[in-house]
């Protein structure tokens, strides 16, 4: 993936939202490269275990103090440059960097008892309610392997079942959540879309090391419903 980070500048640079760029970004894409929004923005679904009623968007923005991210999933030749270039049409930018591939392994050798996730932005771990780690394991797994097999030549090719299994096994030791409400409205359509979710933290104990790298990925990917409208941000790390 590519983790492009854009410095901006404008007096409305300050106020911009990951909704705001998607927007723009979505319809000065459709002008330069349709072949690339169709990619990007309407994926076709791909067969696998995730069962995901949408296929993930090839990217997340994330949005600072006059400054954005664009974490992209499509590693092909021309894809971070036809991005710098669209965003250029959209926005002040200023500096961009992170032009290289940001590579993060699945294996792991590390060991963890324990580990505390926050939940930065609003998120949605259907069907659960609370984030067990079975739950939180699951979406990452499937998202990270769908947006494999869009992006990067295919789905993940490790034991589902087992690991599963042993997610299962992760005990949940403290809870500390609050739901937050909050929608957006098309503009195109009028139609209202929640964005709504739980932010707060989490933390875990068991054998976590194996798990370690999914909740790394998932700090660019996100997890749960929405990510693409900034919904599922987390931050993970070793107690």
């Amino acid at each position: 993936m590519f983790a492009l980070r854009f410095r901006v500048e404008g007096r409305n640079a300050a106020s911009i939202s990951p909704n705001f760029l998607r927007g723009r970004f979505g319809k000065a894409l459709r002008d330069i490269d349709r072949g690339a929004y169709e990619r990007w923005f309407a994926p076709r679904a791909v067969a696998g275990p995730s069962g995901l009623r949408d296929s993930p968007r090839a990217f997340v923005i994330r949005t600072a103090q006059c400054e954005f991210g664009l974490n992209l999933f499509d590693v092909r030749d021309g894809a971070a440059e036809l991005a710098v270039e669209t965003f250029k049409r959209v926005a002040d930018v200023h500096t961009v960097s992170g032009g290289e591939p940001l590579r993060l392994p699945l294996e792991s050798t590390r060991k963890a008892s324990r580990v505390r996730v926050s939940f930065v932005t609003p998120t949605e771990l259907k069907p659960a309610e609370r984030p067990e780690f079975a739950i939180l394991f699951a979406r990452l797994r499937d998202r990270i392997s769908t947006l494999r097999a869009l992006y990067q030549g295919g789905p993940l090719d490790i034991d589902f079942k087992g690991t599963a299994e042993r997610a299962a096994r992760v005990a949940m030791t403290r809870c500390e959540i609050a739901r937050v409400d909050d929608e957006r409205v098309s503009r195109n359509t009028g139609q209202r879309h929640s964005l709504g979710g739980f932010i707060g933290t989490a933390e875990y104990e068991g054998e976590l090391g194996e798990f370690l790298p999914y909740l790394e990925i998932g700090r660019y990917t996100g997890v749960g419903r929405q990510t693409v409208w900034g919904k599922g941000e987390i931050h993970a790390v070793v107690a």
